[in-house]
């Protein structure tokens, strides 16, 4: 992607395009090796204010169950017993603010909201860029992390596994968005 240079000329209301983008995380084994995941199933979309950054939002919409790191011994409990998908089913962020920090990186804050209880995080985010695509029309990309202590959210299965998985957690964002208006 080539970065467009005038934010203004980003402006518009966006849709996530799933397949060329990736909501993931990495945490961190006590044995010093890092466990990588994704969702495979989330859409959301963002309003983008070129003119003025802080007018602009996004949302996203995570289905839990979703939750993928090509391990079915692990990735059954973090769905049943870490994340409790039966009863939430949805992980979801929605803005509050978004602070721009120079040309192309941003601080979006928001509700974060897993197991049904919801904080507020603030999430690094870089446009990466923006390019006419010949089908979908205006495509803009952007990379972004914030790392959290899943205890704060309930995410903890019993006492072992508290101690085996490290509180702190990145999540991870590369997303493609494709202009609608």
């Amino acid at each position: 992607m080539t970065t467009t240079t005038v934010l203004s000329e980003l402006a518009g209301d966006y849709v996530i395009d799933p397949a060329r983008s990736r909501t993931g995380f990495v945490a961190r084994h006590t044995m010093g090796t890092r466990v990588r995941g994704h969702f495979e199933s989330f859409e959301g979309g963002a309003h983008l204010d070129g003119d003025d950054p802080s007018r602009s939002s996004a949302e996203l919409s995570v289905r839990a169950a979703s939750i993928q790191t090509h391990n079915p011994q692990r990735d059954e409990p973090l769905r049943t017993k870490f994340l409790d998908a039966v009863n939430h089913p949805y992980i979801t962020f929605l803005s509050t603010r978004v602070t721009q920090v120079d040309g192309t990186r941003f601080k979006v804050t928001g509700d974060l909201t897993v197991r049904g209880v919801t904080k507020t995080v603030t999430v690094d985010f870089e446009l990466t860029g923006a390019e006419q695509d010949p089908v979908d029309g205006l495509r803009a990309g952007f990379r972004g992390s914030v790392t959290i202590d899943r205890k704060d959210w309930g995410v903890n299965w019993n006492a072992a596994t508290g101690v085996m998985v490290a509180a702190k957690v990145t999540l991870e964002f590369d997303v493609a968005a494709v202009r609608r208006s």
